[in-house]
């Protein structure tokens, strides 16, 4: 028998360690789709949910932002208080925590009690992926990040296209409180291989909770979505509301920015800031996250609108870009390997960027086979963008700063992603306006928001030409 410092034996414990940290990683990804689905599966019930509840569709936008700011506001706190309780725990607890709250939701009757419940959920999932993340980046080796990355982040890709369509199925053949039932059984997988496989991750010494950091930051992230949110509104006094609330948020997050730079021990260390290959994804990345967030929206919208489809056939036709992400995955680590994170970054941006001001160029009568070309071809360039970001992002990040640098990522990544969908409204709606269409959306006023929404992802490349031509190129190197 061979003793422990035999190398058979060290080579079998580090294969016993990437066995687990691969099986961490498919926990996780589990969870990032529960979050991202829950947060798109909604959008097209709300009909049905409003009649349930016995009140206007729009009223139930309220499920939606109430989720949104909730994820935003308690993500800070997730590196915390990973820190404080441990890892295992604290994934576990959010697990129990967005499952539960996914039963209440579907046993609501009435909008109070799904507003109390969507937020319940929100906390859960504010916790449950920063803090599965921090768990697989703890455990794994700079060579296998990347394929960590890929394995967490392409569910987090799949599950916008996803939902639209399979919330308009389980609403027609089913019923709504079916599409918060579908989390049960995923939870209770999630919850006993979290127990199972995630290591216990608690800090020796943890800094004191930073109360004034977390009502700086908490307040900045309400304050800024739900402005935009409020600005996105047909009345004009709301929409002055919502630019004074969004003008409140930019102010509270300049102050907390300040505050976390100058405090002892802040809720949310800013220190990684410092590294290039982090600070590119946390702002070049998020803008680019946000463009591509809006086409979710845009583009079914677009085709029930513009072009008279049902909704069923209307998200049908998007899961081209599922279709492209789908295609993509298997050859992403390869290609980031033979190229480097700059020109792939660069290259792809470029082709993801001509993906979405092609979709300006849509009629009613272009050919569903060039639409669907057009979007398979955008679907592949966010698989490859999304994981390129996401990895390099850690790249360069030590392993006793993953816990500041997970949250700060999650906290940048919702923002990112709950503000694209209203910059595209917004785009709209101020079309809309100056070419006097009160009633409904034209052609015209989606192709203002299509080229507009390529503009942010373009100005997101700007960020990438300051990286140097190895960048990240540590967790680039074949095993």
């Amino acid at each position: 028998m061979k003793s422990p410092t035999t190398p058979g034996s060290t080579l079998s414990a580090e294969a016993r360690l990437s066995l687990q940290t691969r099986l961490i990683a498919l926990v996780v990804a589990v969870t990032f789709f529960m979050e991202n689905l829950d947060a798109t599966v909604i959008a097209t019930a709300l009909p049905t949910m409003a009649a349930a509840f016995g009140v206007t569709p729009v009223d139930m936008n309220v499920g939606i932002t109430a989720y949104i700011l909730a994820v935003a506001i308690f993500i800070p706190l997730s590196s915390w208080i990973a820190d404080r309780f441990g890892a295992r725990r604290v994934f576990a607890g959010a697990i129990v925590v967005f499952t539960l709250a996914s039963l209440l939701c579907g046993l609501s009757q009435s909008i109070e009690m799904f507003v109390l419940a969507r937020v319940l959920q929100g906390i859960g999932g504010a916790l449950m992926v920063p803090v599965g993340r921090l768990a697989v980046l703890r455990n794994t080796d700079k060579k296998d990040l990347v394929n960590m990355i890929a394995i967490i982040t392409w569910p987090g890709l799949v599950a916008p296209i996803l939902g639209p369509v399979v919330g308009g199925l389980i609403v027609t053949h089913a019923s709504w409180p079916w599409i918060f039932y579908v989390n049960l059984p995923l939870g209770v997988l999630a919850l006993i291989a979290a127990l199972w496989l995630v290591p216990e991750g608690r800090e020796e010494n943890v800094r004191a909770f930073d109360s004034k950091g977390f009502v700086l930051l908490a307040g900045a992230c309400a304050s800024i979505l739900g402005g935009l949110e409020w600005l996105g509104s047909e009345n004009g006094n709301a929409m002055l509301s919502g630019l004074g609330v969004t003008l409140a948020g930019v102010l509270l997050a300049l102050w907390a920015i300040h505050h976390c730079r100058h405090h002892a021990n802040p809720l949310l260390p800013l220190r990684t800031l410092s590294i290039n290959t982090f600070r590119v994804t946390i702002f070049g990345g998020s803008l680019f996250r946000l463009a591509i967030s809006a086409l979710p929206f845009l583009l079914p919208l677009l085709f029930q609108v513009g072009f008279g489809l049902s909704p069923v056939d209307a998200g049908l036709l998007v899961l081209a870009v599922f279709a492209g992400n789908l295609a993509l995955k298997p050859f992403t680590t390869a290609i980031m390997q033979r190229h480097g994170f700059r020109k792939v970054l660069l290259v792809n941006g470029v082709i993801g960027v001509m993906s979405i001001a092609a979709c300006a160029l849509f009629t009613a009568q272009t050919p569903f086979a060039v639409i669907a070309a057009v979007l398979f071809a955008g679907g592949l360039s966010r698989s490859m963008q999304f994981t390129c970001y996401n990895s390099i992002g850690f790249a360069d990040v030590a392993k006793e700063h993953m816990s500041e640098a997970s949250a700060l990522f999650s906290l940048f990544f919702q923002l990112a992603m709950g503000m694209g969908v209203t910059v595209a409204a917004l785009l709209l709606r101020a079309s809309m306006s100056v070419q006097n269409h009160d009633l409904q959306a034209q052609a015209t006023d989606f192709r203002v928001a299509f080229v507009g929404v390529a503009l942010l992802g373009l100005l997101a490349l700007v960020d990438v030409l300051k990286l140097p031509k190895h960048a990240g190129e540590s967790v680039l190197k074949r095993n």
